[in-house]
Order: structure tokens, then sequence, then C-alpha cells
């Protein structure tokens, strides 16, 4: 890998319209976006990766790349995933199919349950079984496994998933069936339930692992194309619980990497809000092809083990982040009732906005070039071009269309403030979802926006939640590539325990299950020390995180507790539970179902200049020129700021636009708008 002060660290993000880069060199960070490839991901990664050898003056197989991708995500999206086996335990086929009783939408009669990623012909059962206490009910032979081989033989299956009842309790028969098939099968991948996903609840580890099953061929031959640009021991992977993992380990285990994009906007988010001293703040991604929304309180990532992609369940951590299909490339159309629809259809890169010259289709971007939203200023620097005549025939086009359905004229920038509106209510209903639906005050938070175009849109958004002040941080457009690079390396194990550790009226807590939890983890984090060792770090640059997922006995889903050697477990979980839900029953008993250790590798952190401030920039910034610009209640002449011309302390005039490389921000009449000592514009309502 050469010299090890000419290694050069690199953050990539994949989205729909743009791959970003972002790496440090002569103390700044560098950014820069260039036109993704959604066909093969990777191809716009090795260009852009040449591009920052080349600047840094280095090989490229002298860079350590972090990547927050997309690869899994769309395969599960589009169902474009590999022919993929699943072996059971005999009478436990159709798990996949039958699933929970509760209905994914409960009032909508037209709701269909997804189709398993298993395809019925595909699941086969073996006869075996193990009880819940681990102990062995029914042996399994060789002669079942030998017969099991040939079947997936004779079926030409890509990939393997193997999830058999209670073998979190005692691995045993999977580990034979493991060696069988890795002999018989010829290195066809195999996704094994104990080594995934050690965890009760028999539907949710099946869906896991055949999820996995469903993305391993995929991702594995994503990653080994990446590999002819970046060495393995070089190119990391975001997880989707807001750490990186080893492009190995990703490639074994890419279910951990279905959110990895917006994993990392998340991580980048809350380190420049706790820098610029914002605690409580609600995460807003919008990018070209949808928008992700997550809340942080005290600073903190939010993880669960409840999360549901393409309505399937997904029990590994992910960071808790709602979707929408949102974003600067959604496609506005008038519905056959002659309703104004926006998404969640894109156009993406390719063939992209009516304003990027290859398309006529009118999207979010393009009615906020309409609205003179950009400033008279073209993405990336200048270096990308915006047609603006496209872009207004687009939107004449569509106000045609709102004009024959409503029975009255509409000019085409009507059109496009309506465009604005109805992106902006379903953006709202997200940050609503996550703040308001949770029980969190969005009144006593901070709106932090990113991705290419949640500059234009945060303002008007935090005004309908009340959210008293936005902060953008510097080179917004490419903040989730940074998080990846700010990533820390993690790894995350669990064990299913089922253990009483006290409680009842003299609230105490039983020594032996206590015992036994700790025991749990001292494995646990042997195995994860081992894991971050091979990954290159000492113990002393590792932290390892104990918490269990705990419950009042009978109850049917636990509350996450910090685990603190036992001491005062019961304690603290009558204290958690009383305020998520507004009670505790401090007479019940409680059981801790699972221990879960969160090991990371602690890397350096970024060493980067930042903006001076100096006695001249505290008065008022003077704009670069004025625009005429749209805003709700009418047109008007606003202010027009490049952010790299503002330094630290600088005020700035409202109604004004702030162009720059990767984003535009758009502040209305009314707020307050200044550059604080980091750089950040932070906008007070």
């Amino acid at each position: 890998m050469g010299d090890e002060r000419m290694k050069v660290r690199v953050g990539v993000d994949t989205g729909g319209t743009f791959t970003d880069f972002v790496y440090v060199a002569g103390g700044r960070a560098r950014v820069f976006k260039v036109a993704s490839t959604p066909d093969d991901p990777s191809r716009a990664i090795a260009g852009g990766l040449r591009r920052v050898a080349r600047e840094a003056g280095v090989a490229p197989r002298d860079l350590e790349v972090v990547h927050g991708t997309t690869v899994g995500t769309n395969a599960l999206l589009e169902r474009k995933g590999a022919r993929a086996a699943l072996v059971t335990t005999r009478g436990f086929e159709d798990v996949l199919v039958i699933g929970r009783q509760a209905r994914g939408s409960l009032y909508d009669l037209d709701w269909t349950r997804p189709a398993p990623l298993v395809a019925d012909g595909l699941r086969f059962g073996v006869r075996e079984r193990v009880a819940a206490d681990g102990s062995v009910v029914e042996e399994l032979e060789d002669e079942e496994v030998a017969a099991l081989v040939r079947k997936l033989k004779r079926a030409g299956v890509e990939s393997v998933a193997v999830c058999l009842l209670f073998s979190f309790a005692a691995p045993r028969h999977e580990r034979k069936i493991e060696r069988a098939l890795k002999a018989g099968l010829g290195g066809v991948p195999l996704s094994v339930s104990h080594r995934i996903l050690p965890e009760y609840r028999e539907f949710e580890r099946t869906s896991t692992v055949a999820i996995n099953a469903y993305l391993q061929p995929l991702m594995g031959a994503y990653l080994g194309r990446l590999g002819a640009h970046v060495p393995a021991r070089a190119l990391r992977v975001m997880q989707s619980s807001g750490g990186s993992i080893s492009a190995r380990a990703a490639a074994s285990e890419p279910v951990r990497t279905i959110l990895s994009g917006p994993a990392g906007g998340v991580v980048g988010a809350t380190r420049a809000a706790g820098e610029a001293g914002f605690a409580d703040v609600i995460t807003f991604d919008m990018g070209g092809t949808s928008t992700d929304v997550a809340l942080c309180p005290a600073g903190r990532l939010r993880l669960t083990n409840e999360a549901s992609v393409a309505g399937l369940p997904v029990a590994v951590p992910v960071l808790d982040i709602h979707t929408v299909g949102a974003g600067g490339g959604s496609i506005a159309r008038v519905d056959a009732g002659g309703s104004l629809r926006v998404g969640p259809r894109s156009a993406g890169a390719v063939p992209g906005p009516a304003c990027y010259g290859r398309s006529r289709l009118p999207t979010v971007t393009d009615a906020n070039l309409v609205l003179g939203r950009f400033g008279g200023a073209d993405l990336l620097g200048g270096d990308f071009k915006l047609d603006e005549g496209r872009a207004e025939e687009a939107l004449a086009s569509l106000a045609r269309g709102m004009s024959e359905a409503g029975g009255r004229e509409v000019s085409a920038v009507e059109a496009a403030l309506g465009v604005v509106r109805v992106v902006n209510a379903g953006m709202e209903r997200a940050l609503r979802a996550v703040s308001v639906e949770r029980g969190f005050d969005p009144r006593a938070c901070t709106l932090v926006t990113f991705g290419g175009a949640g500059g234009l849109h945060a303002v008007e958004l935090a005004r309908a939640l009340r959210v008293p002040r936005v902060v953008v941080p510097r080179q917004p457009g490419a903040l989730s590539a940074l998080g990846c690079l700010r990533a820390d390396v993690v790894k995350s194990l669990s064990r299913t325990l089922m253990l009483e550790v006290g409680g009842g009226s003299e609230g105490r807590g039983d020594a032996r299950a206590a015992a036994s939890v700790g025991r749990a983890f001292r494995e646990m984090e042997r195995e994860a020390r081992a894991a971050l060792r091979r990954e290159g770090f000492a113990d002393a640059r590792q932290r390892h995180t104990h918490t269990v997922a705990a419950r009042y006995r009978g109850q049917s889903f636990e509350l996450e507790v910090a685990w603190d050697g036992g001491r005062r477990i019961v304690e603290r979980f009558h204290r958690e539970h009383e305020a998520r839900y507004g009670y505790a029953q401090t007479a019940g008993s409680v059981e801790v179902v699972s221990a879960r250790l969160l090991s990371a590798g602690l890397v350096e952190e970024l060493k980067e200049k930042r903006p001076r401030r100096t006695a001249a920039a505290v008065a008022l910034a003077e704009p670069h020129r004025t625009a005429h610009v749209y805003f709700n209640e009418g047109a008007r002449e606003a202010a027009v700021y490049r952010r790299e011309d503002l330094r630290a302390g600088s005020r700035l005039r409202v109604p004004c636009v702030v162009t720059e490389y990767s984003s535009t921000t758009l502040v209305p009449a009314g707020a307050r708008c200044a550059t604080d000592a980091g750089g950040n514009l932070v906008i007070e309502l």
C-alpha cells in the first residue's frame, strides 16, 4: 500500500443522480461529484478514484476508501437479487409466506403481502429438531444432509440461506449442514443464521438470513469489480448501523449494508451538529431520488432491530431512518383524478430532469429552477450547466395538464409552486413520523439539512413543524460521503439468553442470571476484539458498548437498556419503560431476552483546517449579485451569496440564496442567517 505518509482516505457515496467523493489533502477536505452510472455503480466510482489519485499525487492503490452503497437497497426494491434457496427445519418451510398476523397497512383493502424472496420450490425442510433450551429432540442424520445437497444441486441455486429452528440455542445441526454444503455445492455462497443473527423470533430471523442470501452474489460481484481499483484490504463499506466493515465482511453479510448510503449522512450530520453545539437534531437528507430523515436526540444515533425494507423485516441493527420517494429528480404529473402528484418515480441520473438537457420530464429541480431558486447559478460550481428554457417548457406542459384538470388557466410559475408544495407535504409527513409520532417535540430540535436538494426546502419544512433552527453544514451535498469517511469500524454481536434477572416487590437482581449475562458479554467481546485487531485496531483504539434487550415477563417486545453489570439493571429498566411508555410495572419480573455488543474500532479524526473568524467578518456580508426569486408569498429580489466568499461570523441579508459547489440554500424573508465559527450556515426562524 506504499508509504504510510502517502495514504489518502476517500469517502464515496453513490446516489441515484450523482456519486460523491470527499478526500482530505493539504489539511482541506476536497469534494467533487460525478454522474452516477446506475447500470454499474462501480464505473462511476472507478473514474472518481482515478481523479482523486491524480489530484492527490498518489497511486490509485494508495487510496483507502470507505463506500456508502445503494446496491443492496436497489436490488431489494427492484427484486433483482439471486436465485436463493432456504434450508430450514421440516414443517417450517413456509414461515416466510405466513409471516406475522399484523398487516403492513391495517386499513388498506388493496394491501398485499410482499412476495417472499425465496420461491416456493426452493424452500427445503430437513428432519431435525432442537428445543428452545438447546437440547436435541431429533438428531440430524447424514442421509438427510446428503439428500439435501442433491436437491440443491438439481435446483441450480446461486445462494443458500440456512435457518433451523432454535439454532441460536444450539447451532450444531446448522454447522453440520454448512460443512456439507461447502463441500458439495462448489463455492455457492452460504448465509447461516447462527452467524448472522443468533436471536429468537423465527420469522424475522429467517427473513434477515433470506435477504442476506438474496443479496450475497450481487454484492460479492460488485465489490469484486471495485477490487480491481482498490485492494480489498483498503476498502470498507458503510453498514446500516452507522459504522463501516471490511469489504470481505460486506460481501459475506450484505444484509448489514441495505441502508448503507443514508447511514453515512446521519453520521456526518450528527458529528457536524455536535461540533456546532446542537444536541437534539433531526437530520434531513434530500438527494436526487429520495429523502431520508432521522431523529437523533442528544446527538445519539438511534438504532433499531425492527426495521422493514421493501416490506421485509430486517432484524440486524440499523439506524432508525425514514425514507420517502421525494428528491430533486422526482417527476411531477397530473393523475387520472386531476390531482398533482410528485414522485416516487424519479428521473434519476439518466435521463435526468428536463434542465439537464436529456429529457422533457418536469421534476422538482426544474420547478426550483423556474422559480429562480438557484440564484442564476449552475450546478457543481458551473461545471454542470442547467437548461432553464427546457425546464420552463416542461413546467409549461405540466401547467397545461393542470389547467385542463382544474378548469382554470395555470401558469408555469404556479405549476412550479404547486410542485414544491406537494413534495414538501410528503417530506413534512416523514419528519412528523420520526418526531411527533414518536413523542418528540420538533420545537426543541434543530433541523440539520444536507444532500444536493435539501437546502432549497429545509426552511419551509422547519416552519411547518415549528422547528426553531436550521443548520446547513459545510459541503452539505457531500455530507454522506464525509460521514462515511468519519465513521468508525463497527462489529455487532448478539446472543439470545431468556434470563429472568429479578424484579418483583423487592426489586432485587438475580446474581446468577447477571453472571450468565456477563459471561455472554465476555465471550462476544473476545470475538469482537480479535476481529478488530485483524482490521488493524489495537485494544486502545477499541470501544465496546454493552446493552441488553429486556422486557417484563410476558411481554412480546423489548426495550434496549445499557448493561451495568447487573447491579441496577432492574431499576434502570423500570425507569426506561416509564420514560418510553408512561408507566412501569415495578412489581413485575424483568427478563433479559438478548445481550447485544456494539464494538467499534476508532478511526483517526480528519485533520482539516477550519475557516478563521476575523473582526471584519462580523458585519453584514456583501452579496455578489441579486436574483428574481419566487416565494410562496410572491416574487422578490433576493441577495445571492457564494458560500466560499463567506467567512466565519458573517451575517447574511435575507431573503437570500447561498450557492456552492455541492448544494444551494434558500433563506426566505423573516429568518436570520449567519455563519458560525465552524463555517456552518445557521438559520434562525
